[in-house]
């Protein structure tokens, strides 16, 4: 056991001194010590459910003679932090969530682990994490919350966000919004539709890593206390078997769970994580083969804010492993591929069933032919950006119209709500990627204003920074080289014409060569720095091609 080198030998009875200090028995000390990486907090409401969850792992490892051994990991909400200096923290955390789970179980010798996240940085953070260390691992989240209601309809965090630019716009009162404030977001949980947290929760199972049922059942739901219970039982059996998490994330692994994200309709942000995860296990990942993968790959699901379903609605289809049958009958994925259940997927799905064709489309009745994501590239982004293509209206896949350029996302909010964009405008946000921001904050609250005011359908946005799963329109995000970096996106004037092509991967800055060298000795790149201390330092490991945390 990796404990052994902590607590075996007369040389060790001073570390057995300190682990009776926590009240542990002889029994339990001699016993595997699996820690139970806790990301419960009181501020994150999917995170204040996690410390049931926790103590369901803890019940499960010791039912099977483990000893569970509690440490935390942090977390940040997104929704909370979306819309001021705080979403500059958000993507950052990732790494330092990574890295301060990679320490303390180094540091305290542990022979396994039970990994309980659940939203955005922090499930990738953790997986980071799980690939470096390769020791026995299995991942329970938390759960997706339950879809809100208004009006006999089910709403998500998104809808919230469009309230806000339905109310700029006079189309709803501030009853109508307050009655969206209370309403929305009805109980713990990753928020309720398709967004980065249940995505990557989602994938999670995909790569083999959670058990049936992680990314779809329900906060509230006591079958997720039993999942936890589970969970705890089969690290031992991990434990045991010495399968490692790098014998469980191959490439093939990977390539499932891009194909799955495909089928799915995730987040844009899985173009940043699964780059990130896959790099901590010694694997790359082409953005070209992104692509051919979604060439192939039908979009089966339109969760919110795509569509009219949630996670409470994929759960009660079949969940996750109902998508990965019909994949796998269609020949798109690896079965072979071994999971933390101990058993290879194809084992794992055979009794799969779609109870909801209405939720989980058959592959020969897609919501489209293509996968729900796509990479384009152009002179405006020659090392790729991303576009949530199942969240486009058909008629806004090829888009061609005048930029509306903004410094940051608070100009463009300023600018949206002032009326200064128009149907047929491609709103330009810069400065607002990795380094240049710093921190790629998350953009909802643009795209939901433009959502709100009925233009999604009618205006185009892209940034250097970052859209998300929770964004619908054609919003294209991690323009890459960012405008700090020199990238052409600096350059870019009011008026300049845009043309943007999803079907074809392109996108267009319609200005001449020539233009863009005089503009490049006219307009210095602006520098910002008014966020001091860790953001920087990190803001710049993220941007690195050595993390893999962005598009390379």
């Amino acid at each position: 056991m990796n404990s052994d080198a902590m607590k075996k030998g007369f040389d060790k009875a001073p570390q057995r001194s300190l682990l009776h200090a926590l009240g542990l028995t002889e029994e339990e000390i001699n016993r595997p010590l699996i820690g139970i990486v806790s990301s419960q907090n009181d501020i994150v409401p999917g995170h204040m459910n996690l410390d049931k969850i926790v103590e369901a792992a803890k019940v499960g490892v010791a039912m099977a003679g483990g000893t569970p051994i509690v440490f935390p990991a942090i977390a940040v909400c997104d929704g909370i932090a979306m819309g001021h200096n705080g979403m500059r923290y958000s993507l950052v955390t990732r790494d330092l969530i990574a890295d301060s789970t990679e320490a303390m179980a180094l540091a305290h010798a542990f022979d396994g682990l039970v990994m309980v996240p659940n939203c955005d940085k922090n499930v990738p953070g953790l997986l980071m994490a799980a690939a470096r260390l390769n020791i026995p691992t299995i991942f329970v989240s938390g759960g997706p919350m339950l879809a809100g209601r208004i009006d006999g309809h089910k709403t998500s965090l998104s809808s919230m966000f469009e309230a806000v630019g339905a109310y700029k716009a006079g189309k709803i009162d501030l009853k109508k919004l307050k009655e969206y404030e209370l309403n929305t977001c009805p109980s713990c949980g990753s928020c309720s539709g398709m967004y980065t947290a249940n995505s990557h929760n989602c994938l999670t199972e995909v790569l083999g890593m959670g058990l049936k049922g992680n990314g779809t059942i329900p906060a509230v739901y006591s079958a997720r206390i039993e999942l936890a219970k589970k969970a705890g039982m089969q690290v031992m059996e991990l434990v045991k078997q010495n399968i490692r998490p790098r014998d469980i994330m191959t490439k093939e692994a990977i390539e499932n769970a891009l194909t799955a994200d495909m089928a799915l309709g995730c987040s844009t942000n899985s173009m940043l994580h699964l780059p990130a995860i896959a790099h901590e296990c010694k694997i790359d990942i082409d953005l070209d083969h992104v692509n051919e993968i979604s060439e192939k790959t039908p979009n089966l699901c339109h969760l919110a804010p795509a569509g009219p379903t949630y996670m409470e609605d994929l759960n009660a289809a079949g969940g996750v492993y109902a998508v990965l049958k019909q994949l796998e009958d269609a020949g798109l994925i690896h079965g072979d591929v071994m999971t933390v259940t101990g058993k290879t997927l194809h084992e794992n799905i055979q009794d799969a069933n779609n109870l909801n064709p209405e939720v989980i489309r058959t592959v020969d009745n897609p919501y489209t032919a293509t996968g729900g994501l796509a990479v384009l590239k152009g002179n405006l982004a020659p090392d790729g950006c991303v576009v949530k293509r199942s969240a486009v209206a058909p008629e806004m896949l090829v888009h061609e119209g005048p930029a509306v350029v903004f410094n940051s996302e608070e100009e463009a909010i300023a600018g949206i709500f002032g009326g200064k964009v128009k149907a047929g405008d491609v709103v330009v946000i810069r400065y607002e990627g990795p380094a240049g921001g710093p921190g790629m904050r998350e953009m909802l609250s643009p795209t939901s204003a433009i959502a709100g005011m009925g233009l999604d359908k009618e205006v185009a946005l892209i940034t250097d920074g970052r859209f998300s799963g929770a964004t619908r329109g054609a919003a294209i995000g991690h323009i890459s080289p960012e405008a700090v970096s020199g990238g052409l996106i600096a350059y870019v004037k009011d008026g300049d014409l845009i043309s943007i092509d999803i079907p074809n991967y392109s996108i267009t800055l319609k200005v001449d060569d020539a233009e863009i060298e005089q503009r490049k000795k006219e307009m210095p790149i602006q520098k910002k720095e008014h966020v001091e201390g860790y953001l920087r330092r990190y803001a710049s490991l993220v941007s690195s091609a050595d993390k893999g945390a962005i598009l390379p």
